[in-house]
């Protein structure tokens, strides 16, 4: 299954244990892991900011990532980088929008802006790691 990551599971996956990391450790293992580069500098900023992660370590976790796919950030002159529907948060509607033009199936995020427009993205189920670790395991 192909996956998009947002910001807060892989924060979350990486600065803790717990379910972001067991979902995270799930989706390297068996599944297609997918993030953008809107997420990655996202990530390496609040795990250094907020979390004082090293360099190193955020260098280290950021190398691993770039080896699955990676969505560009959307050019925002394009039709294809519009999301199908109007997210609270203009930062969730470029996740969304490269979380789709990355073919994502799944995207998984703790952003309730996300999660209060789950049902209306036909292309994309979004939800929460619990609901994701229910339905897979």
């Amino acid at each position: 299954m192909r996956v998009f990551l947002d910001t807060n599971v892989l924060v979350s996956g990486f600065s803790t244990r717990g379910l972001s990391a067991d979902v995270v450790r799930l989706l390297l293992a068996e599944h297609e892991l997918l993030t953008g580069e809107v997420v990655l500098d996202e990530t390496r900023r609040v795990l250094t900011e907020k979390f004082s992660v090293p360099e190193e370590k955020v260098g280290e976790i950021e190398s691993l990532l770039r080896r699955r796919h990676v969505e560009p950030v959307p050019d925002p002159e394009s039709p294809a980088s519009e999301p199908p529907v109007e997210v609270r948060d203009p930062d969730d509607e470029i996740v969304l929008a490269s979380a789709i033009a990355a073919g994502a199936e799944v995207l998984i995020t703790g952003d309730k802006d996300l999660l209060d427009v789950a049902g209306q993205v036909e292309s994309l189920r979004i939800m929460t790691p619990r609901t994701f670790w229910e339905k897979v395991r």
